[in-house]
């Protein structure tokens, strides 16, 4: 079953001319992730919807200085969240992975020896 995504209100993705706007890849690997979990009955897009509403109201009400807005950190903060407290990842591992990830260069995940155009399934 897929969980219907709210269009309107607090939880509801940036959209340009209907479309999803994603501003960075991790934002749409982010979204994508929560997405198929919701779908796959891992975890209740109910309770995603509520943790992202409360860390949107939270960061709307104290924004952290010098800090601009960004939905999607607060999508996968709830995402992190949710996960966490149905205990499918701890939180110490989420902390871990993420200073992992916060080094690696950019480009990373294509620094190796294959032609993308060439590609085949």
């Amino acid at each position: 079953m897929t969980a219907a995504l709210d269009v309107d209100g607090a939880a509801a993705p940036p959209r340009q001319n209907g479309e999803l706007v994603f501003a960075e890849p991790w934002e749409g690997r982010a979204f994508g992730l929560a997405m198929a979990l919701t779908d796959a009955g891992v975890i209740s897009y109910d309770v995603f919807r509520d943790a992202l509403i409360a860390k949107i109201a939270a960061w709307e009400s104290a924004p952290p200085a010098g800090e601009c807005y960004s939905y999607y950190r607060c999508w996968l903060q709830a995402l992190e969240q949710v996960l966490a407290d149905a205990q499918l990842v701890a939180p110490d591992d989420v902390a871990a992975r993420a200073a992992l990830f916060a080094v690696r260069p950019a480009g990373h995940d294509h620094d190796h020896d294959h032609d993308h155009e060439h590609h085949h399934d």
